[in-house]
């Protein structure tokens, strides 16, 4: 195999990041990764990509500080998607086989995925994931995995993912454009669960919450399947918007603010603290109290977290989340706002770090919440690797010839040896066409 096996690489197109990621496979199966760049994000409003050209040289600038880390060149790159046009629905499907004695074969279900692609849907949308949550087999409910029960009907309840062509078209450009070849979109939100939750958390019932710049991206899941997903087309960004315009001071003085001396709860605030902010081109300095920064914000994120109650609600398992919420992304570490979703929701919180699959000793730059759906997106490259080895597996000519040999040899008795091998070789033939084909 080519060293792509070897390691995997991933970028998150961000509002206000970019960041490439490599990472590789240790014995453990834990992740070390092998280097992290990240640079301003530009060309990108709110998850979606708005000027290519300006996006593709933010790609191309991080790539290529990523590469000099690690000393290797990257050919082909997973990528996360999210933006306000994303939508979640859900569709059942089923297959009825010819015999009740067959086992039920991976074949069996990948025909039922590949079916949902097919369902109808709004013209310039097209179906980025379809994720089964759980299967039906002949009126036995809740199986999680049919493939080796014997049954007749076969259905399966599903969680589609859909976007906008157009969004997803522009990313593929930038990437093509970069000199890089896309493996394959990730609902930034599934990413940022793989990196960030236990599977104990998945377990018991838990709303993945990630704040990003421009979007804040939701997943619930309980007993271990997806239930819901959404993208909210706001998140960090509009927060210094409405500090630069509340204290009248430049963006960049209110993300410095926000990030040094923000507060997501204004109680908690000190009224008699102030910061001083130069004044703008020589204009006399302007003096800021924490408590009324405070304020902004909380009433701000307030508002974020509204639309996220409003989605885990409308997902059904507002009730049954035993696990709580788990706020990352870089809007995660704002001071207080684990208090704040607390005292809004009535829920257990904490903040999410990517560290759940890496390795021990992993970069320590990577530990930080802002980093999640970068992790994610490497750990689902090589969930997607694995499956594309197994596929290929099924398909060795070594086990069809173990499995006939005796009757071969019989033939072979029948028919004189040219017989024989003629079949060998018409098998392996067989094989490597279809090799061909799936290639």
């Amino acid at each position: 195999m080519s060293h792509k096996e070897d390691f995997v690489a991933a970028i998150d197109i961000g509002t206000t990041k970019i960041v490439a990621i490599v990472g590789k496979r240790k014995e453990n199966g834990k992740i070390e990764i092998l280097g992290i760049s990240k640079t301003a994000s530009k060309g990108v409003k709110r998850g979606v990509v708005l000027n290519i050209e300006e996006a593709v040289n933010s790609i191309q600038k991080t790539v290529e500080d990523v590469q000099f880390t690690i000393g290797k060149q990257i050919s082909d790159v997973y990528v996360g998607i999210a933006g306000q046009h994303i939508k979640s629905i859900k569709n059942r499907g089923y297959i009825n086989r010819d015999s009740y004695d067959d086992e039920i074969t991976k074949e069996d279900i990948n025909a039922l995925i590949q079916d949902m692609y097919k369902i109808p849907i709004d013209v310039g949308e097209e179906i980025i994931h379809v994720l089964p949550q759980n299967y039906i087999v002949d009126n036995e409910t809740g199986v999680k995995n049919p493939v080796g029960m014997s049954g007749k009907r076969v259905e399966a309840n599903f969680h589609i993912v859909i976007g906008q062509i157009s969004s997803a078209k522009n990313i593929g450009k930038c990437i093509n454009k970069a000199g890089l070849q896309l493996n394959q979109l990730v609902l930034e939100p599934l990413a940022s669960s793989e990196a960030v939750l236990t599977d104990d958390e998945k377990e018991a019932g838990v709303a993945l919450v990630d704040i990003g710049g421009g979007t804040t991206d939701i997943a619930v899941y309980y007993d271990d399947i997806i239930r819901h997903t959404a993208v909210i087309p706001f998140g960090g960004d509009v927060v210094t918007k409405d500090i630069k315009e509340g204290c009248s001071i430049l963006q960049r003085q209110a993300e410095l603010l926000k990030i040094q001396y923000g507060s997501a709860l204004g109680d908690l605030a000190k009224e008699e603290e102030v910061v001083s902010i130069p004044g703008i081109s020589g204009r006399e300095p302007k003096e800021i109290s924490f408590k009324s920064l405070a304020y902004i914000i909380q009433s701000r994120m307030e508002e974020i977290f509204d639309a996220v109650i409003y989605e885990i609600e409308n997902s059904g398992y507002f009730e049954r989340l035993s696990a709580g919420i788990v706020i990352t992304g870089g809007g995660a570490l704002l001071k207080h706002l684990p208090a704040l979703v607390k005292f809004k929701t009535g829920m257990d919180v904490r903040i999410g770090y990517p560290t759940e699959h890496l390795a021990s000793d992993a970069m320590e730059e990577v530990n930080h919440p802002m980093f999640s759906t970068s992790v994610g997106l490497v750990l689902k490259g090589f969930e997607q690797n694995d499956k594309r080895k197994v596929t290929a597996k099924v398909e060795e000519p070594e086990i069809k010839l173990e499995e006939n040999t005796e009757e071969k040899i019989k033939e072979d008795k029948k028919e004189g040896k040219s017989g024989f091998m003629s079949k060998i070789k018409n098998v392996f033939t067989e094989i490597f066409d279809e090799d061909d084909a799936e290639l």
